[in-house]
């Protein structure tokens, strides 16, 4: 009985391992969200922070701040890649604004609830940069660009 029980600890800390290890080496949905975001947008002399980023099945909401300012943004995994759909501030925080990106309603519901409680441990300053980006801006990231690797707008 000892040894059963050994092998089937073993057995689950073996399969523990690889699962953590495959989130490790693939990162995770977050992590990959940020990359992106920070591959269109960031600049080694102006850091891009992306921070707080809810994902519910293939599409992400991400909060982010450079230079003093932020903004939302909306991006969908296509192809096992994620790109930004749209930029946008407060409108970006309601799922009937969210469900307009294309998206189910259930699944903008989900990133509508999951976005609100991330965002309640954020700081208010850091809220209020979100805010700071006045309207929605549809960003072609990955679809029609003509430069890959290059934004197809410039955010403020």
């Amino acid at each position: 009985m000892n040894s059963l029980f050994h092998r089937i600890v073993l057995t689950l800390l073996i399969s523990i391992s690889f699962v953590f290890g495959q989130a490790v080496a693939h990162g995770t949905d977050q992590d990959l969200v940020r990359h992106a975001m920070m591959a269109v947008f960031g600049k080694p002399t102006d850091p891009l922070n992306v921070e707080p980023v809810v994902v519910s099945g293939d599409y992400a909401v991400a909060g982010w701040v450079q230079s003093g300012k932020g903004g939302r943004a909306v991006l969908q995994k296509m192809h096992g890649h994620w790109s930004i759909m749209v930029c946008g501030g407060d409108g970006l925080k309601d799922a009937k604004a969210l469900e307009q990106t294309g998206m189910s309603a259930a699944t903008a519901a989900t990133l509508a609830k999951s976005l609100a409680a991330a965002e309640s441990k954020v700081s208010a300053d850091k809220r209020k940069k979100f805010a700071m980006f006045d309207g929605i801006l549809k960003v072609d990231a990955g679809h029609s660009n003509p430069h890959p690797g290059k934004p197809a707008i410039k955010h403020p």
